[in-house]
Protein backbone atom coordinates (compact mmCIF):
# COMPACT_ATOMS: atom_id res chain seq x y z
CA UNK A 1 0.00 0.00 0.00
CA UNK A 2 2.85 2.38 0.72
CA UNK A 3 4.24 1.89 -2.79
CA UNK A 4 0.88 2.36 -4.54
CA UNK A 5 0.80 5.16 -7.10
CA UNK A 6 -2.85 5.90 -6.31
CA UNK A 7 -1.90 7.26 -2.87
CA UNK A 8 -1.12 10.58 -4.53
CA UNK A 9 -4.33 10.67 -6.60
CA UNK A 10 -7.81 11.88 -5.75
CA UNK A 11 -9.66 8.79 -4.44
CA UNK A 12 -12.81 9.89 -6.30
CA UNK A 13 -11.02 9.06 -9.57
CA UNK A 14 -11.21 5.35 -8.69
CA UNK A 15 -14.91 5.38 -7.84
CA UNK A 16 -16.84 6.59 -10.89
CA UNK A 17 -20.60 6.87 -10.72
CA UNK A 18 -21.94 4.35 -13.21
CA UNK A 19 -20.23 2.49 -16.01
CA UNK A 20 -21.28 4.38 -19.12
CA UNK A 21 -20.93 7.86 -20.58
CA UNK A 22 -18.56 10.13 -18.61
CA UNK A 23 -17.80 7.30 -16.18
CA UNK A 24 -16.01 5.41 -18.98
CA UNK A 25 -13.47 8.21 -19.30
CA UNK A 26 -12.97 8.27 -15.54
CA UNK A 27 -12.48 4.47 -15.51
CA UNK A 28 -9.89 4.77 -18.28
CA UNK A 29 -8.04 7.49 -16.34
CA UNK A 30 -8.03 5.37 -13.19
CA UNK A 31 -6.74 2.36 -15.13
CA UNK A 32 -3.94 4.51 -16.57
CA UNK A 33 -2.80 5.23 -13.02
CA UNK A 34 -2.96 1.51 -12.20
CA UNK A 35 -0.84 0.62 -15.24
CA UNK A 36 2.05 2.67 -13.80
CA UNK A 37 1.74 1.10 -10.36
CA UNK A 38 4.30 -1.42 -9.07
CA UNK A 39 1.70 -3.14 -6.86
CA UNK A 40 -1.08 -3.59 -9.43
CA UNK A 41 -1.24 -7.39 -8.94
CA UNK A 42 -1.27 -7.17 -5.15
CA UNK A 43 -4.01 -4.56 -5.36
CA UNK A 44 -6.18 -6.72 -7.62
CA UNK A 45 -5.68 -9.79 -5.44
CA UNK A 46 -6.59 -7.82 -2.31
CA UNK A 47 -9.74 -6.47 -3.97
CA UNK A 48 -10.81 -9.95 -5.04
CA UNK A 49 -10.02 -11.55 -1.67
CA UNK A 50 -11.85 -8.88 0.32
CA UNK A 51 -14.85 -8.56 -2.01
CA UNK A 52 -14.36 -4.98 -3.16
CA UNK A 53 -17.36 -4.51 -5.45
CA UNK A 54 -17.06 -0.79 -6.17
CA UNK A 55 -14.39 1.16 -7.98
CA UNK A 56 -11.28 0.42 -10.00
CA UNK A 57 -8.83 -1.88 -8.22
CA UNK A 58 -5.72 -3.45 -9.68
CA UNK A 59 -6.46 -2.02 -13.10
CA UNK A 60 -9.90 -3.64 -13.41
CA UNK A 61 -13.32 -2.03 -13.29
CA UNK A 62 -16.24 -3.38 -11.26
CA UNK A 63 -17.62 -5.27 -14.27
CA UNK A 64 -14.21 -6.70 -15.17
CA UNK A 65 -13.66 -7.99 -11.63
CA UNK A 66 -17.12 -9.59 -11.58
CA UNK A 67 -16.35 -11.29 -14.88
CA UNK A 68 -12.98 -12.48 -13.58
CA UNK A 69 -14.65 -13.90 -10.45
CA UNK A 70 -17.18 -15.79 -12.59
CA UNK A 71 -14.45 -17.23 -14.83
CA UNK A 72 -12.43 -18.33 -11.81
CA UNK A 73 -15.50 -19.91 -10.20
CA UNK A 74 -16.34 -21.82 -13.40
CA UNK A 75 -12.74 -22.98 -13.71
CA UNK A 76 -12.81 -24.15 -10.10
CA UNK A 77 -16.03 -26.11 -10.64
CA UNK A 78 -14.55 -27.69 -13.76
CA UNK A 79 -11.48 -28.88 -11.87
CA UNK A 80 -9.43 -25.81 -12.76
CA UNK A 81 -9.45 -26.78 -16.42
CA UNK A 82 -10.37 -23.93 -18.69
CA UNK A 83 -12.16 -25.18 -21.79
CA UNK A 84 -10.77 -24.25 -25.17
CA UNK A 85 -12.76 -21.51 -26.89
CA UNK A 86 -15.31 -22.79 -29.38
CA UNK A 87 -15.02 -21.69 -32.99
CA UNK A 88 -17.64 -19.17 -34.05
CA UNK A 89 -20.84 -20.54 -35.52
CA UNK A 90 -20.93 -20.72 -39.29
CA UNK A 91 -23.29 -18.64 -41.43
CA UNK A 92 -26.88 -19.26 -40.43
CA UNK A 93 -25.80 -21.45 -37.52
CA UNK A 94 -26.29 -20.45 -33.93
CA UNK A 95 -24.49 -22.15 -31.11
CA UNK A 96 -27.86 -23.62 -30.06
CA UNK A 97 -28.45 -25.13 -33.51
CA UNK A 98 -24.96 -26.57 -33.48
CA UNK A 99 -25.78 -28.53 -30.32
CA UNK A 100 -29.15 -29.76 -31.53
CA UNK A 101 -28.01 -30.90 -34.96
CA UNK A 102 -24.84 -32.76 -34.21
CA UNK A 103 -23.93 -35.63 -36.44
CA UNK A 104 -24.40 -38.80 -34.39
CA UNK A 105 -21.35 -40.88 -33.62
CA UNK A 106 -20.98 -44.27 -35.17
CA UNK A 107 -22.34 -47.00 -32.91
CA UNK A 108 -19.77 -49.37 -31.53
Amino acid sequence: RHRAICRDEDPELFFPVGNSGPALLQIAEAKAVCERCPVINECLNWALETGQDAGVWGGLSEDERRSLKRRRARAGRAGAVTPAPRPPAGPGESRHNRRRHRIPRERR
